[in-house]
């Protein structure tokens, strides 16, 4: 695999944890045994992964994913020779992982699409969402688009907003969280407000509607951490509705109340400005129908 900017300075132990989804205990026993070398050379754990850099994971147990084409349903927003805008459903994994082999977006992509390769397990993704939160991503068709949208996110040139319905009711109109994120130390599945291992990240957040117990808002991402407008708003004590990792009340199947709704960019090669929206899915909208009865 080859690392990406957005991913280089972490620790190589808890890089491969994540992309591999093993523990990184199970990393750093390969490291030790030298089963994982990075552009051919033995590491240490700590080594911080540098953008380019070529690992390889050699290893009883198979890491190698085959990725196959699959004839999935997709939401196609904007399509050009150069990229995609997809509007994923909750529910859908977005790239293969351990426990996630196929009915990945990645597959469905794959049927209908030529995509960037320069991560043959993530083909085209740019960035990610995770499997409960819906809405808008975008996807690469070559590796010059793939590594000038990468860039864009790194600098900050991608414009992305989210509705989020939390618990409780936040009085302040609007808001910034400016918290590091990395790695729970007592949950590896969670990401957590931390000093240890971790990056800078930054959401704002701005209250559309309060209900009697809840409150809906604009999110805007600054940086692009994993599980982050989840971690921040549990963080401020706000947890997403529905939240099965974050959110200790009671939740359903669905998934968090988070989605996607817009992306504002430059487009790498026209030097276009493109901007999309998408609703909320039936689900979300339905439970806001459902607190606006209640406040009624």
């Amino acid at each position: 695999m080859i690392v990406e900017e957005k991913d280089q300075g972490q620790r190589v132990d808890q890089y491969l944890s994540e992309v591999l989804d093993i523990s990184r205990s199970k990393v750093q026993t390969l490291i030790k045994e030298e089963k994982i070398l990075v552009n051919g050379e033995s590491v240490k754990p700590n080594y911080s992964v540098k953008k380019d850099d070529n690992i390889e994971v050699n290893d009883d147990l198979d890491f190698t994913i085959t990725v196959e084409p699959e004839d999935i349903p997709l939401d196609v927003v904007y399509e050009d020779d150069d990229l995609l805008v997809i509007n994923k459903k909750s529910g859908v994994v977005v790239h293969p992982a351990a426990g996630h082999y196929s009915g990945t977006l990645v597959n469905a992509l794959l049927y209908r699409f030529n995509l960037s390769s320069k991560d043959p397990i993530r083909p085209g993704i740019v960035h990610r969402l995770d499997k409960d939160t819906s809405g808008l991503m975008l996807v690469a068709k070559n590796d010059k688009t793939h590594e000038a949208l990468s860039d864009m996110i790194k600098d900050r040139l991608v414009e992305r907003h989210y509705l989020a319905l939390v618990d409780g009711v936040i009085k302040h109109e609007t808001g910034t969280i400016d918290a590091p994120i990395g790695r729970d130390s007592n949950n590896r599945q969670k990401q957590a407000v931390t000093e240890v291992n971790s990056k800078d990240a930054i959401t704002h957040f701005k209250v559309l509607e309060r209900f009697d117990k809840n409150t809906l808002l604009d999110c805007k991402l600054e940086t692009g951490r994993t599980h982050q407008i989840r971690v921040h708003m549990n963080y401020i004590g706000f947890p997403i509705v529905n939240d099965p990792l974050y959110n200790n009340r009671k939740h359903n199947d669905f998934g968090q109340m988070l989605h996607s709704k817009s992306i504002k960019f430059t487009h790498p090669r026209t030097k276009e400005e493109l901007y999309f929206e998408v609703e909320a899915p039936e689900e979300f909208q339905n439970k806001l129908e459902e607190l606006i009865q209640i406040d009624s």
